[in-house]
């Protein structure tokens, strides 16, 4: 058990971030919650539109996808990123910490406007396009759901980096020689041996992505214009352009609860990998 006069200390400097998280996060939800079940009238009556209205349940749906997708790519382009900067040279590490650390300095929406510039109408890629006479007319790169995942990917790649690099420094590197002393090949040693034992960090990058996906607001709303909405899009949309709040409520508060439980599934693998680890 630990010492009182230990437990002190640790409660006392604590406590400030205890007390700011519970009137900057919980407070305001339990605000949030308790619109979602009495407004515009008491009852769960927003919940039962969740199920049962087609544009809420087409917003759910695309965000998935969009997630989806956003997750695969980020996560497989992060693993080869991860990789070169785990086992490169000097050099090549240099570089990918600068590609990995440089746009964590660079906000969300310098970022959007950068692929906006880039793939709009009048953009650059559209105007070496045009340039080289390669097209006549300008392609819609922007304004659809490729151009929106594009920029996620952007964003959430240096996220997945972090828990990979993880993983993959725990890799034991004299079970790497044993195998190649037993004659497997480079790529047999990576799909047998290489990548089972970096799987607790591709599953904890998964989630991490995944999570943050979910909440995405300023690149879809820039990327997206208004044609791929998703759901931090729509409660916006409720809760600042229409009378809607309940609904707006009702839909933060199922984000909410799905961020959590994937986060709990999040923290579950993160202790069954420092259990594999022999931490």
């Amino acid at each position: 058990m630990r010492p009182r006069s230990a437990f002190r200390p640790a409660l006392a400097l604590t406590a400030p971030l205890v007390l700011f998280l519970a009137f900057a996060y919980a407070l305001p939800f339990l605000g949030v919650a308790l619109w979602s079940v009495t407004l515009p009238e008491p009852g769960v009556g927003q919940y039962e539109r969740l199920v049962s209205d087609p544009l809420v349940l087409s917003v759910f749906l695309r965000t998935f996808r969009i997630c989806f997708l956003v997750t695969l790519i980020a996560v497989a382009c992060a693993y080869a990123v991860t990789y070169v900067w785990v086992r490169g040279t000097r050099l090549q590490r240099r570089l990918i910490e600068i590609c990995i650390f440089v746009p964590f300095w660079i906000s969300l929406l310098t970022r959007a406007f950068g692929w906006l510039a880039l793939l709009s109408n009048r953009g650059i890629v559209n105007s070496w396009l045009q340039a080289l006479g390669l097209i006549d007319a300008p392609l819609a790169l922007v304004r659809n759901e490729p151009s929106v995942i594009a920029g996620m990917v952007h964003v959430l790649i240096p996220f997945a980096v972090l828990p990979l690099a993880s993983a993959m420094r725990t890799v034991d590197e004299r079970v790497l020689l044993a195998a190649r002393g037993m004659g497997a090949s480079r790529l047999r040693i990576f799909w047998s041996v290489f990548f089972p034992m970096t799987l607790p960090g591709v599953i904890g990058a998964t989630l991490i992505v995944f999570v943050f996906s979910l909440g995405f607001f300023v690149t879809p709303a820039i990327l997206g214009g208004g044609r791929s909405i998703m759901v931090a899009e729509l409660v916006y949309l409720r809760m600042f352009q229409s009378p809607d709040w309940g609904l707006g409520a009702a839909i933060s508060v199922a984000l909410v609860v799905l961020v959590a439980a994937l986060m709990g599934l999040l923290a579950r693998f993160a202790r069954l990998g420092l259990m594999g680890s022999g931490r």
